[in-house]
């Protein structure tokens, strides 16, 4: 794992796992909050299993790249922003 020596890439491995988390937090909140009936549409389909996936993988990917994006832009520190 000398990948994970690099700064950057610990990271993003870092922010993305905080970012999964809460994609996770968010998914079992909606399948238990059942908000506008969606627990109950998915899971009448004839295949919940993958609706449920692609929801999962989704909000993956969104709180993840926002996660890390956010990591990214606040390292810069103050030298980005003119002296203030």
């Amino acid at each position: 794992m000398t990948a994970l020596r690099e700064p950057l890439l610990r990271l993003l491995a870092v922010n993305l796992a905080i970012g999964a988390s809460a994609a996770l937090l968010m998914f079992a909140g909606l399948v238990w909050l059942n908000p506008s009936g969606l627990r109950d549409l998915i899971v009448a389909d004839r295949s919940p299993a993958t609706a449920f996936i692609l929801l999962l993988f989704g909000l993956v990917v969104t709180f993840g790249s926002a996660a890390m994006g956010s990591a990214v832009m606040m390292s810069g520190g103050a030298r980005g922003r003119g002296g203030n």
